[in-house]
């Protein structure tokens, strides 16, 4: 389906019946990583995946594509189809947006996954590390993608999940620079939502692989400590959702989604 989001084309699916989950997708993916745990998530719930701006089938919409304008992109759909509340499972920078809806739109949220994400801001470090990311991109676009794509992987199973990589890697080559660079500079603009989560009072949950390259799993210790969240480890990297996805789905019944 299709939001029109002022000029702007948003796509997004619509699956099933009941309470509403929203799943929201990271940095250079698209509602694809979802595929696997639609078909269990929509047997009792309604489920809307939606492609973030720039990304999958969707528009970009800012020269700078902050956490907050994608928030109100998802409450945008969700009164688009009449829906007065939601859960979200968000996805690395899906989780980051996931944040901002809640601050924004609290009383819309009835429970919070975290899945391969984090409350905090980027550290100097990884600020400078977007900055010279920005110049990659501006220069070489396929080399960005492609050492973006592996880096969500523990590097001693590149072999392992190749077909995966090579699969993720032909759908990024898809985005346009704009896109890329639109998210890059949302995601260092970000702020710290700790203090958010941590006074929500629903159901909250962090999901971290233990070999996550992007967000260590001690990093999830420390947001889920501070933010009063339940951490749940599973064993992958920054991609739980397809590199475990049977893990995945047990976590979901867990919950009680599935």
């Amino acid at each position: 389906m299709i939001a029109h989001f002022k000029k702007f084309s948003i796509h997004y699916s619509i699956t099933g019946k009941g309470k509403c989950i929203v799943l929201l997708h990271g940095f250079l993916l698209n509602i694809d990583i979802w595929s696997d745990l639609i078909p269990l998530l929509s047997i009792k719930n309604k489920i809307i995946a939606i492609d973030l701006p720039g990304h999958g089938k969707s528009d970009c919409v800012e020269e700078i594509c902050t956490m907050e304008l994608m928030a109100d992109i998802v409450n945008f759909i969700l009164v688009e189809n009449n829906l007065i509340t939601a859960s979200l499972i968000g996805h690395s920078m899906g989780g980051y947006v996931s944040l901002a809806f809640l601050e924004k739109y609290r009383s819309k949220v009835n429970n919070l996954v975290l899945l391969n994400s984090s409350t905090e801001e980027d550290s100097i470090e990884r600020k400078k590390t977007r900055e010279s990311a920005l110049k990659v991109v501006s220069t070489n676009k396929t080399i960005f993608i492609k050492k973006g794509i592996r880096s969500l992987f523990p590097q001693k199973k590149y072999l392992v999940y190749k077909d995966l990589i090579e699969l993720l890697t032909e759908d990024s080559l898809k985005l346009s620079k704009k896109a890329i660079i639109a998210s890059i500079n949302g995601m260092r603009l970000r702020r710290d939502r700790t203090k958010i989560l941590k006074l929500f009072n629903g159901k909250k949950y962090i999901i971290s692989g233990i070999e996550d390259p992007i967000i260590p799993f001690s990093d999830a210790i420390k947001v889920a400590i501070n933010s009063d969240a339940e951490l749940i480890k599973v064993d992958s990297g920054h991609m739980s959702v397809t590199e475990n996805k049977d893990e995945i789905i047990e976590v979901m019944k867990r919950i009680g989604f599935i």
